[in-house]
């Protein structure tokens, strides 16, 4: 029986790096500017890919997995803005559903709700999720489950965060991707996680949180939960 490939996808550099030294056999492939790192991660067939930011981005890498790789799963990974009380800097948040925050056709749709699919959230796979959410919290990490919201734009206000959660008050963090992985993978009727560790506060002090978490912590927390889920 062929083993389901499952694919390991961030938005930037310093969110996936680490996992490369884990992914065996590796080899190469570009398509639409993408590199897709193929080979075995933990004993399981495996692809690694860099989406690139945003939900268009994420979206076109998204569909190139599923259709012309033929990925059975995907987990979207790297970092967010915290915004649910108590979520902290160093936390991790399970998306157990996924919105489009800046998602508007109103009033001919109802907000949020993606136009023609009769939805505003999507369900990430639970039994993955549960799995990535036993593995962060044996990993000594104080894991959140529930709403991610997307959006194309970086909020780092405090006034924007409190926006958010003043509409949404369930979102506990923010990030740019994984509400498109969602919807693409729901269209395809593949399964999908979302895994973020919180960098900020989605707040006025953001854009100093932010690259210093990437650049020093992000991928090594990447790693150490995923080779936790697939040992």
């Amino acid at each position: 029986m062929t083993v389901p490939r499952i694919a390991v996808v961030s938005a930037m550099r310093e969110e996936l790096h680490a996992l490369h030294d884990d992914l065996a056999g590796a080899r190469i492939e570009r398509v639409a500017g993408r590199d897709f790192h193929l080979g075995t991660l933990h004993g399981r067939p495996a692809l690694l890919v860099l989406a690139g930011i945003g939900k268009v981005a994420a979206a076109t890498t998204t569909a190139l997995l599923l259709d012309r790789f033929e990925v059975e799963a995907v987990l979207f990974t790297g970092v967010a803005g915290g915004l649910g009380e108590g979520v902290a800097v160093g936390d991790v948040v399970i998306g157990d559903t996924l919105l489009q925050h800046d998602m508007d056709a109103s009033p001919i749709f109802p907000r949020w709700e993606v136009p023609m699919t009769g939805r505003a959230r999507f369900a990430a796979d639970a039994a993955w999720s549960e799995c990535l959410a036993q593995a962060a919290g044996a990993s000594g990490h104080v894991v959140h489950r529930g709403l991610i919201v997307s959006g194309d734009r970086f909020v780092s206000t405090s006034s924007e965060s409190a926006a958010l959660r003043a509409l949404l008050p369930e979102a506990l963090a923010v990030e740019m991707e994984g509400a498109a992985v969602a919807q693409v993978c729901h269209d395809f009727a593949r399964a999908f996680a979302v895994m973020r560790t919180v960098s900020d506060r989605a707040d006025d002090a953001a854009h100093v949180d932010f690259p210093r978490f990437v650049n020093e912590t992000a991928s090594g927390l990447t790693r150490r939960i995923v080779r936790a889920a697939f040992a």
